[in-house]
């Protein structure tokens, strides 16, 4: 473009210059008032609904959020959260949204630009105009309360977010520890967009060192099986520590929540009502598939072969900003997708697109009516939706349902096909057809068995003799299998008919660890076959005693606890073959190795459990650092690797000789459902709060390491003598 100024002289360069200024000083005094009128009107609207809504926190500090109608509590809801760590709230936003690289720098581009192959901010608002009228309610009554919250403490300062609009509740739909998206892997997007065949960059997508399953344990128990003849609920998540907000929400308009919710959403996750309760375990469901799709260049276009047709790749730029050290840098995508999804990564030739579920709005609305429903009928409707699709569902109501629901978005598939590959995207048959029924997909409603449970291992036991039968399924309704803790649970539940909300919570922390019922036998059997001239007869013969006399139980004192465990991670790294069909000279050495191991670290191999596996808060990190100089407590129950039903994910870090847990058991409850009332027990890890110099920070601990669960104050008059605080939004 010329430059129109090019011929001007200086005296009129001037002046035009001066009238610029002139007019955006003009143009200022236009605007403010608008503007000023525009933050008036919303400080005003915002004040109004405060003063709709009342926040209880009781003696451990968790909001108990009353409002006249849904979107009040939604307001009071999200501005508890907000208090008690907005940090967590914002980066849950900064990771749905694709805008972490502007708050951590360029090492996170592309864990953004995975976001944004599903969740670009154009689709997102488009989506919200389209949502029905009452879902668009509760999204602004999300974003005012936010916002009065940042209005209202300006000490706070968010990283990238000032402003919340509505829409952006619709990044962030679904509640689990890992989306499906996280299936996508960013160093192989990183290669086919950026050109970058290097491995995982330092800082550009967090690992797991520790072998630790994701997932939960969920049991549901029906009336016939109970001493109170009521229905009961274990509510037991496996989450990293601290990734969820315990409150209750209730309105005027049938709304009385309580439970987990994500950081910065704004329904209950994992919970119960009056009426209900819900528990979601992740889910081995084969529902994310690779299409490999055969791409044809025509100038400067592509075209993908799909049948006799040769279809356009769609194109669309997103663009990611991130932080550097001098200021906001810009990097522009081009994003290829055909209708089977986005393309992540090329593989032989092949661009490979990702198809997976992906209906926000639907999903939002699941998220948040389960949470209102009242009976099995109710709850078993909203999973028509189809919308959630990386977990599984326990079910116990008031009036003695009880029920497993298995994974609800399942597309419809041709089974000729191995769903486990890369299908042929330029054929036809793979298409999806359509998503398979609730009643097509293995659930177990009102077992005769009189209990249901998953822990993350496949439906085919769910219900012991009443499970689902795995040949009446498609093979891609699972892809997993049996696991140690499924094995101890159907242990202890099956044959009893003596349940009550505290054998129910003994149940969850049985110390029983079923790995090592089959691998402490074999090392002893091992151990019995050397010759008396294999040195490690000798070596090893105290060890083997302890072993051989143990119960296979945890427990903090436990000297067979940490042998055992120090021993299954040792022949893990030693065995090719895999711990369960090691040879015997491997086993004995593994227990060398692991004897070996804890003499150095602690100074002898008769250390207890406790004194190693330990849980320390001190600071509040997403990422967390530890220190054996610092104060921590034991726990008994070990890594759910090994079956135990309380699980906690601890290891030992580069400063560290002991370990230290990150996640496990998080937000724990039992529930039991009687015809009028519900009563709860339940634990956080740590405390509610995220600020270290409040007493709710870590206040929860010693009851969460010992499983001494407390009250939980679901109806109003329970916090009558439990109530530390009672304020509106603001004050």
């Amino acid at each position: 473009m010329p430059n129109v100024h090019a011929d001007l002289t200086p005296h009129a360069s001037f002046i035009m210059k001066k009238h610029a200024l002139v007019a955006a000083a003009l143009m200022a005094v236009v605007c403010a008032p608008t503007t000023s009128h525009a933050q008036a009107a919303d400080a005003a609207r915002w004040e109004r609904q405060a003063s709709n809504i009342t926040i209880i926190r009781d003696d451990w500090g968790i909001a108990h959020v009353y409002g006249k109608t849904d979107a009040d509590a939604v307001f009071g809801m999200i501005y508890a959260q907000a208090e008690d760590d907005f940090n967590r709230v914002e980066t849950n936003y900064l990771t749905s949204l694709g805008r972490l690289a502007e708050a951590e720098g360029e090492a996170r581009i592309y864990n953004d630009l995975r976001q944004r192959l599903y969740y670009h901010p154009d689709s997102l608002r488009a989506m919200y105009d389209r949502s029905p009228q009452w879902l668009r309610t509760l999204m602004v009554a999300w974003a005012d309360g936010l916002n009065f919250y940042l209005a209202r403490n300006a000490q706070v300062k968010p990283r990238v977010i000032t402003r919340f609009e509505p829409w952006m509740a619709l990044s962030f739909s679904e509640g689990s520890i890992g989306g499906d998206i996280e299936r996508i892997s960013i160093p192989q997007l990183r290669a086919f967009y950026g050109k970058d065949p290097s491995p995982t960059l330092p800082g550009e997508e967090p690992r797991n060192e520790d072998l630790e399953p994701r997932g939960s344990n969920g049991i549901a128990i029906g009336p016939r099986n109970t001493v109170n003849k009521n229905s009961l609920l274990l509510i037991n998540p496996h989450t990293s520590f601290y990734f969820r907000s315990e409150l209750q929400m209730v309105s005027d308009e049938g709304l009385n929540a309580y439970g987990a919710v994500t950081w910065g959403q704004f329904f209950i996750y994992q919970g119960f009502n009056a009426n209900s309760g819900w528990m979601h375990t992740s889910s081995g469901v084969d529902n994310i598939d690779d299409f490999a799709e055969t791409i044809i260049k025509k100038g400067d276009r592509y075209f993908y072969k799909h049948g006799a047709t040769e279809n356009p790749v769609l194109t669309s730029t997103a663009t990611i900003s991130y932080k550097t050290a001098t200021g906001m840098e810009k990097k522009d995508f081009t994003i290829y997708r055909t209708h089977h999804g986005p393309i992540v990564r090329e593989a032989d030739g092949k661009w490979i697109a990702v198809a997976l579920m992906d209906v926000p709005i639907a999903a939002l609305t699941q998220s948040y009516m389960r949470t209102k429903a009242k009976t099995i009928a109710e709850f078993r409707k909203i999973l028509d939706t189809h919308s959630n699709s990386s977990n599984n569902t326990l079910f116990a109501d008031n009036s003695g349902n009880f029920a497993y629901f298995h994974a609800n978005y399942i597309p419809r598939r041709d089974t000729s096909f191995d769903w486990t590959r890369p299908v042929d995207g330029s054929n036809p048959a793979t298409d999806y057809e359509g998503v398979l029924s609730v009643d097509e997909s293995p659930n177990a409603i009102n077992p005769a068995s009189g209990w249901t449970y998953n822990t993350n291992n496949w439906p085919f036991t769910a219900a012991g003799p009443s499970s689902p039968k795995k040949e009446a399924f498609p093979v891609y309704v699972e892809s997993g299998a049996e696991n140690p803790r499924g094995l101890n649970a159907i242990r202890v539940l099956k044959d009893r008919k003596d349940f009550t909300i505290d054998r129910l919570l003994e149940a969850a922390f049985d110390p029983y660890l079923p790995a090592f019922a089959d691998l402490i036998p074999a090392l002893v059997s091992a151990w019995d076959a050397a010759p008396t001239s294999d040195a490690n007869k000798a070596q090893l013969a105290e060890q083997i005693r302890v072993l051989r006399d143990w119960d296979f139980k945890w427990g903090v004192p436990s000297v067979a606890t940490s042998l055992a465990v120090f021993y299954g991670e040792a022949l893990g790294r030693a065995s090719a073959r895999g711990v369960r069909n090691a040879t015997n000279p491997e086993r004995l050495s593994a227990l060398g190795t692991a004897s070996d191991k804890l003499a150095a670290d602690f100074g002898k191999w008769q250390t207890p459990w406790g004194d190693i596996n330990r849980f320390q808060r001190v600071k509040n990190e997403i990422v967390a650092t530890f220190d054996d100089a610092l104060p921590s407590i034991p726990v008994g129950f070990t890594s759910s690797r090994w079956g135990s039903l309380a699980s906690f994910g601890a290891r030992q870090y580069a400063n560290t000789k002991k370990w230290y847990g990150t996640s496990g058991n998080s937000f724990v409850a039992v529930v039991e459902f009687g015809r009028d009332s519900v009563r709860a027990r339940a634990v956080t890890a740590g405390g509610e709060s995220g600020d270290v110099g409040s007493r709710h920070f870590n206040d929860q601990a010693a009851r969460y390491a010992s499983g001494d669960f407390r009250q939980v104050y679901f109806y109003r008059g329970q916090l009558k003598g439990h109530t530390e605080r009672e304020y509106k939004p603001g004050q």
